[in-house]
């Protein structure tokens, strides 16, 4: 039989993840792998652990399992869908069993679902809404003997008691601890990583580091003109030109609209402790018995989206149709999911990304992160109304985006807007092995892969400023091609020997700042998640460090489980 830290049966246990908090009175404390985290990557990892027979704990800090997967990002980003192996491909496979029974479908039947992504050509599928990734990996988990304990957020001072290079024991803020022969830091901010004394990094390194040409600051724009030249990075996330940056048009004097830096950017290629803008995925429906309407958050400052009001009055003439694709100048990416719903994203120089806002992010205290979480809410909702209904909106926008708004099976505790920030990055940890722009263009290749990567390097914005013509723009978009699946190093995701010897790290992993912006999609996690209990595993049985265990041995059972480690794997 299972152990849950709670009374009730598993799928209440799960059920409850979506609205509630959930421990128990269960006092076993001592397990074979502790997972810290209940992203994809921590779910992954628990159920490996689980199917290789140990005992495992997965403790995740918020009150949700599933992190972004169950958290609205269903337009899963891939890159090559044949480098999808093992629990991640098993997680597809399941979520298209789910949507192939039509009583999951209220709100449209299948055959009306135009944006399919391979819907029902695969023996996966690729988009989904967070209310069935909730079921999915529900029902992943109900076979599996795992302790699962949420709402309880690592003691980041003193929580984490080490003997030499081994962690001992871990203690939540609430005074709970958890000792364990192998740990695995499986969340978004490397807070367990950290805590532990691992060296890790935050914000871009300068391309001199590793030898690359797309790290640290890039402001390489090539404007918008009247002539039709376009940029693909000014065309999809900046601004037109000639938007005024000041508060009172042409008066410097005046001060600079809000979230706008009063320094220019450094040369590009500098390296910096900024970090890309996050945003909140949103699922929203226009089916007018599901759809809750955006409403103007308390305390709307219009000045703040006074940027965004003037890029549209920029935005004329010719300008306009090249600006114009998709929706007319709506700046979001609405991608389809199944059931009449989206995941919604940003996109254009103006939008769901706050730019700028999250630079102490991953080093601030719990209550400092969720300010930083209310403040990029706030700004995402006024910005939702004020594209619905603000009056200087242009009208068809207005009326566009009014059609729109928030799911009422969705995220119901938070009025359909999901709890989980979109943390595209944060802290990166510094193993002996750093996986850099050179991995993911072929350059080099890592010997001893537990996965592989496939997306193209991606970074989001990461600062808004002034140009040279006194015009605003905004720094840090990259999105460059890879040359294909490129293996991702074992190395990578555990510590330097001396700093940690029983910790693996899967999502926070050793990678700069662009190779990390490849690496970082949800199916990759998985891939880690898995990997990383695996090792953790063979290092328990064979009772080594993790830094000792055979590499091949590793392989061996990854391949078993579903693995793909090549891009030449049939």
């Amino acid at each position: 039989m299972k152990k849950i830290l709670n009374p009730l049966p598993l799928i209440l246990v799960l059920l409850a993840a979506i609205t509630g908090r959930c421990t128990g009175p269960d006092r076993q404390q001592k397990y074979d792998v502790v997972v810290y985290g209940g992203t994809s990557a921590g779910v992954s990892a628990a159920i490996q652990t689980s199917r290789m027979g140990k005992s495992v704990v997965l403790i995740e800090p918020s009150e949700r399992l599933g992190g972004l997967t169950t958290g609205g990002l269903g337009a899963t980003d891939i890159g090559n869908k044949q480098a999808i192996g093992g629990i991640s491909r098993e997680f597809y496979r399941n979520i298209k069993t789910y949507y192939e029974d039509e009583a999951n479908w209220k709100w449209q039947k299948p055959r009306e679902y135009s944006q399919d992504r391979n819907y029902g050509s695969m023996d996966a599928m690729w988009t989904f809404g967070p209310s069935a990734a909730v079921k999915v990996y529900q029902k992943m988990l109900e076979p599996e003997k795992i302790s699962i304990v949420l709402g309880e957020r690592l003691n980041r001072k003193d929580g984490v008691r080490k003997k030499g290079r081994r962690i001992m024991e871990i203690t939540m803020e609430s005074g709970r601890s958890f000792r364990g022969k192998m740990f695995i830091d499986a969340t978004y901010e490397g807070d367990l990583m950290a805590s532990s004394g691992v060296s890790y990094t935050v914000g871009r390194e300068s391309n001199s580091q590793y030898g690359e040409t797309l790290n640290g600051v890039q402001a390489n724009i090539t404007s918008l003109t009247l002539k039709g030249t376009v940029s693909r990075n000014a065309l999809h996330h900046n601004f037109i030109d000639g938007v005024d940056p000041y508060i009172v048009k042409g008066d410097p004097s005046s001060g600079l609209l809000p979230f706008i830096e009063k320094d220019p950017p450094a040369a590009d290629g500098t390296g910096d402790r900024r970090i890309q803008a996050y945003c909140y995925r949103m699922t929203l429906t226009d089916h007018p018995d599901n759809r809750i309407p955006f409403i103007k958050p308390e305390g709307y400052n219009e000045t703040e989206y006074e940027l965004l009001f003037r890029n549209y009055e920029a935005a004329r003439g010719p300008v306009e149709e090249m600006y114009s694709y998709g929706d007319p100048l709506v700046p979001w990416i609405n991608t389809n999911m199944p059931d009449r719903k989206t995941d919604t994203n940003n996109q254009k120089g103006f939008s769901t990304d706050f730019i700028g806002q999250n630079y102490d992010y991953p080093e601030a205290s719990y209550e400092e992160r969720e300010k930083i979480a209310e403040r990029h809410l706030k700004y995402q909702q006024g910005l939702m109304w004020t594209l619905a209904y603000h009056p200087r909106m242009p009208e068809k926008v207005r009326n566009i985006v009014s059609q729109w708004g928030l799911c009422r099976d969705e995220f119901t505790e938070n009025n359909g807007w999901t709890p989980q920030l979109y943390i595209r990055e944060a802290r990166r940890m510094i193993s002996d092995y750093v996986m850099n722009q050179k991995h993911c263009e072929g350059i080099e290749v890592a010997e001893d892969p537990v996965g592989l990567a496939a997306y193209g390097m991606d970074s989001h914005m990461v600062q808004r400023y002034v140009d040279g013509n006194g015009f605003v723009q905004n720094e840090g978009n990259v999105e460059a091609p890879v040359s294909g699946p490129y293996p991702v190093s074992y190395r990578s995701i555990i510590p330097r020997r001396d700093e940690c010897s029983n910790l693996l790290v899967p999502v926070c992993l050793s990678a700069s700042h662009i190779a990390y912006g490849s690496i970082r999609m949800e199916p990759v996690f998985m891939i880690l998640g898995q990997s990383a209990a695996t090792a953790a595993c063979i290092a328990v049985d064979e009772r080594k460090n993790i830094q000792d265990i055979n590499y091949q041995s590793l392989k061996t059972r990854l391949l078993e489980d579903g693995q793909v480690l090549s891009a030449d794997a049939p």
